[in-house]
């Protein structure tokens, strides 16, 4: 493409060759009214160099009256649809102008108007936008004649001119005159993309696409660190992390490329910018689409009303799979079969016998419109079952499950049930055993059904009643249907199981009924669904429900910021629930600050800091480190009463209500609590491996090595069910049987569980269970008990505490890398790459997987100790692993940044309870 620039270069370089054998040399670049003065160039070479100077004079003139209308960024744009002077200007037309200029279009417009409409006004102001161009080149051989560059240098003057760099005519100033003229500059409107693949794509893969860098005069550029190269990819107000590789090490034919990789996981459309400095290249920004990838089964999300399906003989029962890719895209389809293709269902009875007859009893279809998969169930009899649906063999995440199909007139009795409100349904069954141990002979009980608990009782004399055990309902209470292998007088078998108490064996003629009550009551209870996010919303809803009677008035509240807790808990001494549901209107004594929801906010984070530091001497840590888990304080100071636990109960009840209420309310719990306390909360039994996050200084020394060691072989160990306890000075104080007569029980190989269980309940719940009851007292004065029991110990802490907020720059400033080799550098800038692209929940599981827990200290990764250690594995492919006594990941070695990214993402979201990581 021909251009004045690359003319003026050719003459030049003419004119060079000539200077070689000319004495006079060459005074100027125009003849316009004196060709004589350029004897050395040829007649065809001097009309060339006239017409390119007269060019590059009109482009000047046109780019220095954008400038004047501060419409200079639009210059390369003009020039790219052949607008390259002020006559040119007259004759583009208003929509190609509008669609070229976008939100400069009525600035474009005003200007356009100002111009003048005869041909000697035109030329004057030209000659004027000249001058100006004249004197901004800060040349003073630069002049005009009669319209022309005129440039007055001899030859070695227009070589030595070349060679100089001064301030550039072009918007970049870094570019020397010669290189503006001769067109050796980088022009962003010149470079290309090279797609590595079809639009649309499907996600997961690592795409890549290559930028061709080239200047002005069409030559390739080489591309380096200094040119400002920028590459950004959003979907939405989500910005993806790109790595780009500039050049090439190996091939010198390459060094104008630039390789850009990222990794989609969203399904959506991106919007792809490439820029230089703050300019676009040609093209861009761009936008691709991405499609879901393929159906997934670990992703896939089954929905069924809970773990127990509840039908009717004869009528259909109606559930829902969502396909999903490994990504959590929700997978699309054209055509029916495409989507179903691939499901399975296997049915077995309760001895694990395939019930060949009933398979075709659970059919599948599509559901195009909302883009999921219907799973009818339909029996034609009542019997119990238990049902796996798989997706090319590989079974869904919750596709195992039971199966009661009642029969209508059961169907119309458990209805009554859930419709009554009498809280004393109750069927008879027999007590068969309890935590294992078989009954010499089964005992008559009563077996009780409500809205919150299920309890099981006996009759005195017949009329006196004893209750043996009460499982509330919730989602940890299950039912487990045992097969019969012998004929059993006393109906169907099933155990009851909280994880919180001994399980209880029974056999019931009414088993289903039972069951069924339960399963739709448990239902109810948390809102027709399993997972965090709908628990989550149902539990704010029936929050606002239980408290709708009482109004969020303001309650003015003056505390001391001294004796922030004392003057807090004297404020609120006499306030009843609804005072405690109201809006609290902060003042602090001796300051003049009016609370617009600032200092309520400050006054919660204040008053939580004081409660739940260990410090402060009502929680505790079980080692001497600052961001350790807090966890009750069995030998707190004497002037900490009970009263502050309950107090510190209702402050947490208060944060979940007000978030509840959401939007500016939204209140979080700024503490770390144990994992053992809670589960208390909750009412989930503590276990030894709770001292792996709680006391891992005991874990480690104690608890490891025990279960390590052969204790049946050895006589350097002996231990018994007894709990030693010592004093300051390290005398022994006291001791405690863990059982009965625990003293003289020696501990075995088949014994040790017990023993480290039994150890735990002693440690992490006996030991402070006056200060959890406190607790839970002012917490459900707020919040009902049977609302929390809905969530796991990990779930529970995300509700109060949230996600918290996350610096990946702090993450990568305060972090421990073990590992000096080639893969394992390549892994980590992986990692960091795949942890940029992390939403907050997703890091909020990656800190519990590897530390323990969802919150950092105050200070941040900071201070983490131990520090947040990257190590690299041993292993080729495996899933990662955590220690969470050293907050350590361990990264083993992959093939491809996908691999890995889909190996990490599994780890965190299927093993972030903290046990059993390595």
């Amino acid at each position: 493409m021909w251009s004045p620039e690359s003319e003026i270069n050719s003459i030049a370089m003419a004119t060079m060759r000539h200077s070689q054998s000319a004495s006079s040399g060459i005074s100027s670049l125009s003849s316009s009214g004196d060709p004589e003065r350029l004897p050395e160039l040829p007649p065809g070479d001097e009309q060339r160099l006239q017409r390119a100077a007269l060019h590059l004079q009109q482009k000047l003139i046109l780019r220095e009256w954008l400038r004047e209308y501060r419409m200079q960024h639009h210059y390369q744009r003009l020039l790219a649809v052949e607008v390259a002077s002020l006559e040119d200007v007259y004759w583009l037309e208003d929509s190609r102008a509008s669609k070229l200029l976008g939100k400069d279009w009525q600035l474009w417009s005003t200007a356009r108007q100002g111009l003048p409409t005869s041909k000697a006004q035109l030329d004057a102001l030209k000659a004027q936008l000249w001058s100006t161009v004249v004197k901004s080149s800060q040349h003073q051989d630069a002049w005009t004649w009669g319209g022309m560059l005129v440039v007055s240098v001899s030859v070695a003057g227009l070589v030595t001119l070349a060679a100089m760099t001064q301030p550039s005519l072009a918007p970049e100033a870094r570019h020397s005159l010669l290189q503006y003229v001769t067109g050796k500059y980088l022009l962003p409107a010149n470079c290309r993309v090279q797609w590595d693949w079809k639009d649309p794509a499907r996600v997961g893969g690592t795409m890549c696409f290559i930028v061709r860098f080239f200047q002005r005069n069409g030559q390739p550029y080489p591309i380096c660190d200094t040119d400002q190269f920028f590459v950004e990819v959003t979907e939405g107000t989500r910005k993806v992390v790109t790595i780009s590789e500039l050049g090439s090490s190996t091939d010198p034919n390459n060094a104008n490329i630039a390789k850009v990789k990222f990794t989609v996981r969203t399904a959506g459309q991106y919007k792809i910018s490439v820029l230089i400095g703050a300019s676009h290249i040609a093209g861009s920004p761009f936008v691709r689409n991405f499609l879901p990838g393929a159906i997934d089964p670990r992703r896939s999300r089954f929905i069924r009303p809970a773990s127990t399906v509840i039908c009717c003989a004869s009528a259909p029962t109606l559930m829902h799979i969502e396909p999903r890719d490994e990504f959590g895209n929700a997978c699309l389809f054209e055509q029916s079969d495409e989507a179903l293709q691939g499901y399975q269902v296997a049915i077995y009875d309760l001895h694990g016998i395939s019930v060949e007859k009933l398979q075709h009893a659970i059919a599948f279809n599509y559901d195009r419109v909302n883009s999921r998969v219907s799973v009818t169930a339909l029996f034609p009899e009542p019997i119990c079952l238990r049902a796996v649906i798989s997706y090319r063999e590989q079974q869904l995440p919750n596709g195992d499950f039971d199966i009661i199909v009642l029969s209508s007139s059961d169907t119309t009795l458990v209805h009554k049930n859930i419709a009554s409100r009498k809280h004393n349904i109750c069927y008879e069954a027999k007590l068969l055993s309890v935590f294992g141990s078989a009954r010499s002979k089964p005992r008559k009980v009563m077996c009780y059904v409500g809205p919150k608990q299920v309890t099981i009782k006996e009759m005195i004399l017949k009329f006196i009643p004893k209750r043996i055990a009460t499982f509330r309902l919730c989602p940890s209470t299950k039912f487990h249907f045992l097969p019969q292998l012998m004929p059993q007088v006393h109906g169907p078998v099933f155990i009851i199981d909280d994880g919180a108490q001994p399980r209880i064996e029974l056999a019931s003629k009414d088993r289903n009924i039972i069951a069924a009550t339960f399963t739709h009551f448990l239902l109810k209870n948390i809102g027709g669904s399993e997972t965090f996010k709908d628990k989550q919303d149902f539990f704010y809803h029936e929050v606002r429900k239980f408290h709708a009677s009482y109004y969020h008035e303001k309650m003015a509240l003056k505390v001391n910021r001294e004796k922030i807790l004392e003057s807090s808990m004297k404020s609120t001494k006499g306030f009843s629930v609804s005072d405690w549901c109201g809006n609290f209107e902060v003042t602090f004594q001796g300051e003049q600050g009016i609370d617009w929801g600032g200092l309520r906010r400050e006054w919660f984070e204040l008053v939580c800091s004081s409660l739940f530091d260990s410090r402060g001497g009502l929680f505790c840590t079980f080692h001497d480190k600052h961001q350790a888990l807090v966890h009750p304080n069995p030998t707190r100071p004497a002037h900490l009463k009970l009263k502050y636990f309950e107090f510190a109960g209702k402050m947490v009840g208060k944060c979940l209500f007000e978030s509840a209420l959401g939007g500016s309310y939204r209140q979080l719990v700024r503490a770390r609590f144990s994992r053992s306390f809670l589960a208390q909360l909750i009412g989930l039994r503590v276990h030894y491996k709770y001292f792996e996050q709680d006391d891992p200084d005991l874990y480690l020394s104690k608890i490891k090595y025990i279960l390590d060691t052969d204790l049946d072989s050895t006589d350097t160990l002996e231990l018994y069910f007894v709990e030693d306890l010592y004093d300051i000075s390290g005398q022994l104080s006291k001791t405690i049987e863990l059982i009965p007569n625990g003293a003289k029980t020696r501990v075995t190989n088949a014994s040790k569980n017990q023993y480290l269980d039994a150890l735990a309940q002693q440690r992490l719940c006996n030991s402070v269970k006056d200060e959890v009851d406190s607790f839970l007292k002012g917490l459900n004065a707020i919040i009902p008990d049977n609302l929390l029991s809905i969530f796991d110990e990990n779930e529970l802490e995300l509700l109060m505490c949230g996600t918290g907020e996350y610096s990946i720059s702090d993450f990568k400033s305060h972090h421990i890398a073990n590992g000096n080799s080639s893969e394992f550098r390549r892994v980590l800038a992986w990692f960091w790459a795949g942890v940029s692209n992390f939403s907050q929940t997703e890091m909020a599981r990656l800190l519990q997987f590897t530390t323990g827990c969802s919150q950092l200290p105050p200070g941040g990764f900071q201070e983490l100790n131990p520090q947040f250690q990257i190590t690299a594995a041993p292993t080729f492919g495996n899933l990662p692993t955590a220690h969470t006594c050293f907050n350590q990941l361990c990264l083993p070695d992959y093939e491809s940044y996908e691999q890995f990214e889909k190996s990490l993402l599994l780890a965190i979201s299927e093993g972030s309870e903290g046990f059993g990581m390595v």
